[in-house]
């Protein structure tokens, strides 16, 4: 049995009644606390991901990052600045493989081989999230049962649309996360416009409201 997620920026909460074994936010610890927790998905690449480094520093915010395996290994100078921040790191697979479709045997051999990749530069963290939100259950079940928490997310910026604007991204993540929310950004060639855009805005908005940024 496999689920196709076809999230709107807000992801509904009966999705993640149906899917709870899944971390899809923090609100429960955090319901007296202002903190968000932003993360990026797809680097480490060239320019981006140092700008995102550079621009998360601004305002003294940790995120985490969920880094695609054969990024890692084209650029392994600019994981190494991730590894010696204090972001945290995640698996996103090694090459941004579709779980949906594709057997769990491939699948789990294609996000260890990104794990191989990791600990060649610091310990895995055991954080996981499945590109494009699609994942089969017996996937899920033995990625848990290696360790690995799955992270979905409470809000989505949408930054790789190419129809949205940078101030439509920025506002769907200051009209949408609360306290606890897990944000979605991408540090990608196809999401850069947007996000270097709508990130500042969402920092900014966010920072003058009292609230940090913690990595997961």
């Amino acid at each position: 049995m496999s689920f196709k997620i076809n999230l709107p920026v807000k992801t509904p909460k009966l999705l993640k009644r149906l899917y709870s074994g899944y971390v899809w936010d923090k609100t429960q610890d955090n319901k007296s606390q202002k903190k968000l927790y932003l993360t990026f998905d797809d680097g480490p690449i060239p320019k981006v991901t140092p700008w995102v480094l550079e621009t998360l520093a601004l305002y003294d915010a940790k995120a985490t990052f969920f880094c695609i395996g054969e990024n890692i290994k084209k650029n392994p100078h600019i994981f190494q600045q991730l590894t010696d921040s204090e972001h945290s790191i995640g698996n996103h697979t090694y090459n941004h493989l579709k779980g949906w479709g594709c057997s769990k045997t491939a699948y789990i051999n294609n996000m260890l081989k990104t794990e191989t990749e990791i600990t060649t530069y610091a310990k895995p963290q055991k954080l996981f999230r499945p590109p494009y939100g699609k994942i089969k259950r017996n996937q899920a079940k033995t990625i848990q049962k290696i360790g690995y928490e799955i992270i979905m997310y409470d809000t989505i910026a949408c930054d790789w649309e190419k129809e949205l604007s940078g101030d439509a991204c920025a506002a769907n993540v200051i009209n949408n996360a609360e306290s606890g929310s897990i944000v979605v950004f991408h540090d990608s060639l196809k999401a850069e416009k947007n996000m270097r855009h709508a990130l500042p805005k969402v920092l900014d908005h966010f920072s003058k409201l009292g609230y940090t940024f913690e990595k997961l």
